[in-house]
């Protein structure tokens, strides 16, 4: 019986460099097992039983479309004739058409689909991460008593923090592995995402913050170099595709339990005056969900086999393409299908010798201490390699296209919500209520107050008792003999008042006057520290926004996901990106909140499409040993481009819409204009 995979054997040239796992097969590269016993003609499985040839003729038969299998086979035929006829072929360079080959022996299957979601969840932590702090900061300035400049500083933490991460992870993902990395990455952002919601101080809760995004700044570069080296090529872009889609879902995640948690401020516990623990913080728990369903996921889930591979850990990495093939083949009905690869050649490289003769060296403190600092040079040898002549212009390429989309899409994320707040406020000063030289005398004041503005007016003998006073101004105003008993406050001034013989008990008032006289006035049992506002009406129009602006991802997501292998990468990225930025200039013409949510919809559905092909394109331009480096790298840039973008946008809220509109359309008509120069890397092995 002959050798259904004979063609797919390599003849190579010997050489002592190569490992290789398995005895025997009588070829070189990688071997397929000629041994195992042959199946009688007549024989079937019990999964296919009680199925005859007719049901499984290939219905394309007729029809003269090639069987799928045929076409692989043409495809290896191709490769293998443009390797014979080209140049000589270096050892990683085979090993990339071997892993290949192998990959589409193992096919698509039920092995994928788990790692899918693994690490599918993984992905949307890092989703919601970002908006984390955001939905947050409402109620925690009050419970933190945070200062303005105090907010600023969180909210650049959350960027700067996940950029140092993606830098260092993916640096060490290509040299301590893929799956270990992101275990220890994820495991870090759940231990200090739970403390962070403990801390009663702000020192604290920027600590842990802060190492809270160093952790899950690892997951994007680790994530795609994982998941790109389970597939085969054909179903890279889209499957890649695919898995953008819970950055989205980790969006709508966050808006959704931050909307149903964070306005139930009951919802929490106190004890004494010392502990507080409030609705905010059970969200900063709820928020973790993602990331420890993820690293409970990985557990179980195997290391990249191709990172193994490069690292001369043949025998560890032929089980795992084994227990990928026998999966997939399983729950596909055909569990006879056997695993015929008998040994893999791969490149024993001297970075592996270098660290096994430092690990069985001196003391134990010794070998670690030197194996740390072997690593952090290997770490940056490899960070300056992606500046090498073979990869100068790709890196070149990839940097100017990820800074410009992250410079306007996260400029314009913030700037989104705070134009909605701006336009809110406008139209909540519109409705003032202007109250002039009014004299109130012997009168109890038991309603809130609010949106008001008292000029030149006497309160004689008034009492103020457990009321809310909301934007509310007191200006050149008398108070004589009042009384002011459980106020609280919002946005509230007395400026050039008079105060005489008046008794404030239990308020916050007696840190809101501005250039006041006093006369005979008293203060009792003022309130100290921080409390929270009154709910603010807006606050679930925040959420909303939020909450749209990831849903219109989806059809984005969709579109891009079909046509990514069709159109191809830089199409896909060059094109979104010069329909985004004409989307931008339509924001000359928005004046209400609704046009406005209705843009940002637009924005995001379009940009999408951009980030899905800028990140397949990242995967499949660098090799296996640079993957997670060049990812982590142009991802912290790209950090670097939203802590730039949402800083500058921000500062013109209020005060013109033409800077920041021009900014963003500059940015992406330039990304876009390159992205049309990076090559086609459709239908090419991954190195």
């Amino acid at each position: 019986m002959a050798d259904p995979y004979q063609n797919n054997i390599h003849h190579q040239g010997g050489g002592d460099s190569y490992g290789s796992y398995g005895e025997g097969g009588g070829h070189d590269g990688y071997g397929y097992r000629e041994d195992f016993p042959p199946q009688e003609e007549d024989a079937a499985s019990d999964v296919t039983e009680g199925h005859d040839e007719e049901d499984q003729t290939y219905e394309g038969e007729y029809q003269g479309i090639p069987h799928p299998d045929e076409e692989k086979a043409a495809q290896r035929a191709a490769r293998a004739k443009a390797r014979s006829a080209g140049s000589v072929v270096s050892e990683l360079e085979e090993l990339s058409e071997q892993y290949e080959d192998i990959m589409e022996d193992c096919g698509h299957g039920k092995f994928q689909w788990t790692l899918f979601m693994v690490l599918g969840l993984a992905l949307m932590a890092d989703g919601v991460e970002c908006f984390v702090v955001a939905f947050v900061l409402p109620s925690a300035e009050k419970d933190l008593c945070l200062s303005n400049a105090e907010k600023g500083m969180l909210g650049l933490t959350v960027f700067l923090s996940m950029m140092v991460g993606a830098f260092l992870w993916g640096g060490l993902a290509d040299k301590v592995g893929r799956r270990r990395c992101l275990i220890v990455a994820l495991a870090i952002n759940c231990v200090f995402g739970f403390l962070s919601s403990f801390a009663q101080g702000y020192g604290f809760f920027l600590f842990f913050r802060l190492l809270s995004g160093v952790g899950i700044g690892g997951t994007v570069p680790i994530v795609y170099s994982y998941f790109s080296e389970f597939l085969q090529m054909d179903k890279r872009g889209e499957h890649l595709s695919w898995l953008c889609m819970f950055w989205m879902i980790g969006g709508i995640y966050a808006s959704f339990t931050a909307w149903g948690i964070i306005p139930r401020y009951g919802w929490g516990f106190s004890m004494g005056t010392e502990f507080q623990f409030h609705s905010w913080r059970v969200f900063v728990l709820v928020a973790a969900l993602p990331a420890i369903g993820s690293l409970v996921g990985l557990t179980f889930m195997p290391e990249s086999p191709r990172f193994l591979l490069e690292n001369a850990k043949h025998d560890e990495a032929w089980m795992i393409l084994k227990l990928v093939h026998d999966t997939n083949w399983r729950a596909k009905g055909q569990p006879e299908k056997v695993f015929t690869v008998t040994h893999i050649k791969t490149p024993k490289t001297a970075e592996d010798e270098l660290i096994e003769i430092q690990s069985a060296t001196g003391t134990a403190v010794q070998r670690w201490a030197v194996r740390s600092l072997t690593l952090s040079k290997l770490v940056v040898k490899n960070v300056a390699s992606l500046l090498s002549a073979q990869l100068r212009s790709a890196t070149l390429l990839m940097a100017i296209i990820w800074f410009c989309m992250a410079f306007s899409y996260y400029g314009l994320s913030v700037w989104f919500p705070d134009m909605i707040k701006h336009l809110q406020h406008e139209e909540y000063e519109s409705r003032v209520k202007v109250f002039h030289r009014e004299r109130v005398e012997n009168f109890h004041f038991n309603f809130s107050l609010e949106n008001q503005i008292h000029e030149e007016g006497e309160y004689i003998h008034d009492k103020f008792i457990s009321i809310e006073m909301k934007s509310v101004k007191f200006e050149s105003s008398l108070f004589e003999d009042c009384h002011f008993e459980d106020i609280k406050s919002t946005d509230t001034v007395f400026e050039n008042c008079t105060i005489r013989s008046t008794v404030f008990y239990n308020t916050d008032l007696w840190e809101k006057f501005i250039d006041c006289k006093m006369e005979n006035t008293t203060f009792e049992h003022n309130k100290q520290g921080c409390h929270l506002d009154t709910v603010e009406e807006n606050d679930v129009l925040i959420y909303l926004v939020s909450f749209l602006g990831s849903l219109a991802v989806l059809p984005g997501n969709i579109i891009s996901a079909l046509f990514m292998d069709k159109i191809g990468r830089a199409k896909i990225i060059g094109g979104a990106m010069l329909i985004s930025a004409g989307c931008t200039v339509f924001l000359f013409l928005s004046f209400s909140q609704s046009a406005i949510i209705a843009l940002q919809c637009l924005f995001c559905g379009v940009s999408v499409a951009a980030w899905n092909g800028m990140e397949v394109v990242t995967v499949e331009l660098y090799p296996a040993s640079k993957r997670a480096t060049a990812f982590g790298l142009l991802n912290a840039l790209c950090k670097l481009a939203a802590v730039l973008g949402s800083s500058i946008f921000t500062s013109f809220v209020g005060k013109t819409k033409a800077v920041p509109i021009l900014l963003s359309f500059a940015a992406l008509v330039c990304g876009g204009l390159v992205a049309l120069k990076l090559p086609d890397t459709r239908g090419k092995v991954l190195q």
